[in-house]
């Protein structure tokens, strides 16, 4: 079916689709929210990549996890000191994701009504140029697959733009409350010829990606408890 989209052939490359499918940007800059609140943790935050972490807990919700088969694949977790309702609300409202991401240049839901199983949403992320792809916007639709409230979220979807195609994302999130604020632990793999090009590279660059949303999502979490 996708036969004839063009080949990502570089390192450089698959850098790129990966960053983006993170919803991310190699130029990534710290988002006001983040700026004004500091580093989101006192480390890194824990992170297990999949050739490191295969024994860490599964991030499931309602039973249902990221791909088993997929080859590119990254696991991560950050505390945050907010409650547990305002870490769950900012992570679900999609469509103001642009206003505390910077990598998220808009976002549109496709229902109306709080996030739920079935809702469907369209979101872009910018994508610098490589030599082998032109600088290109990519367009993400995320389907809710399952949803529990306060707890977890898993959305799958593709992703699309001028030279580039992910056949198939999935995205878990989890939210526990536990001493001093609340867990978040996320998973994601992504499916395809151009993403597992460079599995590797794919997978260090989607992890980038999603440290700097758990960063972001933590700074503004915190910032609307704390105002």
């Amino acid at each position: 079916m996708y036969a004839t989209r063009p080949r990502l052939g570089t390192h450089l490359a698959a850098l790129a689709l990966s960053l983006a499918a993170a919803g991310s940007v190699l130029t990534a800059t710290a988002s006001p929210a983040q700026a004004a609140s500091g580093p989101a943790t006192s480390g890194p935050a824990t992170s297990s990549p999949a050739h490191t972490g295969r024994h860490a807990p599964a991030v499931e919700c309602r039973g249902q996890g990221v791909d088993p088969d997929a080859r590119v694949r990254y696991r991560s977790e950050v505390m945050i000191d907010a409650p547990l309702s305002t870490v769950f609300k900012t992570q679900t409202d999609v469509e103001q994701w642009p206003s505390w991401q910077d990598a998220v240049l808009t976002s549109e839901r496709l229902d109306s009504g709080p996030l739920r199983t079935g809702s469907s949403f369209t979101w872009t992320t910018p994508v610098p140029a490589t030599p082998s792809t032109p600088a290109t916007t990519l367009e993400i639709t995320s389907t809710v697959q399952n949803l529990q409230r306060n707890h977890c979220v898993r959305w799958t979807g593709p992703a699309d733009g001028e030279g580039i195609h992910i056949d198939e994302g999935t995205h878990v999130w989890t939210f526990t409350k536990v001493k001093g604020g609340v867990l978040v632990r996320t998973e994601e793999t992504w499916t395809g010829a151009q993403a597992e090009a460079d599995v590797p590279a794919s997978t260090e660059a989607l992890g980038a990606g999603l440290e700097i949303w758990l960063k972001d999502l933590k700074a503004t979490a915190e910032a609307r408890a704390a105002g």
